[in-house]
């Protein structure tokens, strides 16, 4: 690592995989310095380039979220030079990610026993929705069907009414964080033993952790149910109408329910046996939410965040639109949303990671790649000459048409 600049300057991945999981994973880590490169379907690319509406000039905004601060390489791995190139950069990198379904990857000849041949010490990260064993390992999955076999969905949405998904991609998201986990700590296990790591994870295991309060519930025997915005084990710990539109109250202790009852101004709530402690709030929480919202209703949302959270310190909050997330003073003194120069659209808007350190640097260095846009630059780094950058082009390794110079 170079002490004056980010934590993994010196790490180089190979990211096969496609859409989330693998590449927020690997987005992750090149917020933090690693080099990715991004191996991609010749003429075509990662699908979720494809994803949308919306797109801007023929690209989908969706997919920069997922990629930048990488370089994208087109690589026909049907291709044996195509493979042979891909050992050639297997030899100098560090990770190698793919989301393959079990199996394909063997097919391919991209897998860990393969691989490790040309690269000993490579951590080998294989995402699948199942893992890698077990009677369902051979199934396809994505985020809706692991939101629904994780529990995810059962606790989503208004009691009495169907399940819902949560509106991200949120077991997709789940799993790139445990995956940029597991390789910082296996590289970090590299470190101490000299040794590569084969890593297999799972979606639906990855989800298991993040029931949290819901698997507490199951070990105590009791049944766990959808409560819309209400939570099983707080009150109240949930979003109410205000006069013109809605606020997140958040109380998790005695003391915070006495100071939100005295700027309520409503001293008869906890001296009321139903509401005094939390146990008897959660027991009665729908009569608290009548009694609360019959308050909130005498002004707007903006005049109660000044009196509860501004005035009082209570933790309270408005239900913003995805743009009023996006755009807001607290995110611009932070400058969380910044821009980045696109080599074909200009400025594009980037959406930086949240890490931020005293004594390194993070942040994306580059914008979202264009397909194949670094096909030539990759081996001319790795020390192929022009005429062998050019015999691979000739080859098709990079897909029946290179326009890259």
């Amino acid at each position: 690592m170079n002490p004056d600049g980010k934590i993994l300057d010196d790490i180089k991945i190979i990211d096969l995989s496609t859409f989330v999981t693998g590449g927020f994973c690997s987005a992750m880590l090149a917020n933090q310095g690693a080099e990715v490169l991004k191996i991609e379907q010749p003429g075509y690319g990662d699908a979720v380039r494809h994803s949308g509406p919306p797109f801007i000039n023929g690209q989908s905004p969706y997919y920069w979220t997922l990629n930048y601060g990488k370089k994208s390489l087109e690589l026909d791995l049907k291709n044996q030079k195509a493979k042979e190139a891909l050992y050639d950069l297997i030899a100098e990198a560090d990770v190698f990610i793919q989301n393959f379904r079990p199996g394909t990857a063997e097919r391919l000849d991209v897998d860990y026993e393969t691989l490790s041949e040309y690269n000993d010490d490579l951590v080998y990260l294989a995402i699948s929705a199942f893992g890698q064993t077990g009677p369902w390992s051979k199934r396809s999955g994505y985020d809706l069907l692991i939101q629904g076999m994780g529990g995810i969905m059962d606790v989503t949405g208004e009691e009495g009414r169907q399940p819902v998904k949560v509106g991200l991609p949120m077991t997709d998201l789940i799993t790139a964080m445990w995956a940029a986990f597991g390789t910082m700590t296996a590289l970090y296990r590299r470190e101490q033993t000299g040794e590569g790591e084969y890593i297999d994870l799972g979606m639906l295991e990855a989800t298991l952790p993040w029931l949290t309060k819901q698997a507490g519930m199951v070990f105590a025997g009791e049944e766990t149910r959808r409560m819309g915005t209400k939570d099983p084990v707080l009150a109240p710990y949930q979003t109410f109408e205000t006069k013109d539109g809605y606020l997140n109250i958040c109380i998790l202790n005695e003391k915070l329910w006495g100071e939100l009852c005295e700027a309520l101004d409503r001293p008869d709530l906890p001296a009321d046996d139903r509401f005094e402690m939390n146990k008897d709030r959660v027991e009665h929480v729908d009569e608290l939410e009548a009694e609360i919202e019959d308050t909130l209703a005498e002004k707007t949302t903006d005049e109660w965040i000044e009196i509860i959270a501004e005035d009082a310190g209570v933790p309270a909050g408005p239900v913003y639109d995805v743009e009023e997330a996006l755009d807001n003073p607290q995110i611009d003194a932070r400058g969380t949303i910044t821009e980045i120069e696109h080599p074909e659209l200009g400025e594009v808007p980037v959406i930086e990671h949240p890490i931020q350190y005293h004594n390194a640097d993070s942040g994306f260095d580059s914008a979202p790649p264009l397909l194949g846009e670094h096909n030539r630059e990759v081996f001319r780094e790795l020390g192929y000459s022009e005429a062998e950058v050019e015999a691979l082009a000739n080859a098709g390794v990079f897909g029946s048409a290179d326009d890259e110079e």
